[in-house]
């Protein structure tokens, strides 16, 4: 009996505590080198994702970070280190430093610069040129 009481203990810590929380930092696990891609006649930046970083992929994340509204009506948004005007896209900072969004609802709507805590299940990707290198799938806004 005890035993049984035990993992049914166990079994609901995990469901109650599945959500790695990540920083930043996290994220900088990567290094990057220019590739030159024919189809585009164009170098662009290939990710090398490291070890730590590499043990997330496909885990329910937790982070925190600014919304950048890039195309609202599309539900089109990223989460950044940063607001606007220091992001990858207009300041010094790295692609690591934004996450796409592939929101869980089709409801939800955010700010440009809108500061919030996202939960999502992490996807690393190297391969598609059109989509950030990390990517926040079933994206929604985390409530503790």
């Amino acid at each position: 009996m005890h035993k049984l009481c035990f993992f049914l203990l166990l079994f609901v810590a995990k469901i109650s505590f599945g959500q790695i929380e990540i920083t930043w930092k996290t994220l900088e696990d990567v290094e990057f080198t220019d590739t030159y891609l024919e189809e585009l006649d164009a170098y662009y930046y290939y990710p090398y994702f490291g070890p730590n970083v590499s043990a997330l992929e496909g885990q329910e994340v937790i982070l925190r970070g600014f919304v950048l509204a890039i195309d609202p009506v599309e539900r089109y948004y990223i989460l950044s280190k940063g607001p606007y005007a220091s992001c990858f896209f207009c300041g010094g900072a790295g692609p690591e430093t934004i996450v796409e969004l592939e929101l869980k609802s089709d409801k939800d709507y955010f700010l440009m610069d809108e500061l919030v805590t996202m939960k999502g299940i992490l996807k690393l990707n190297a391969d598609d040129i059109y989509k950030c290198n990390y990517i926040l799938e079933k994206a929604e806004v985390y409530r503790r």
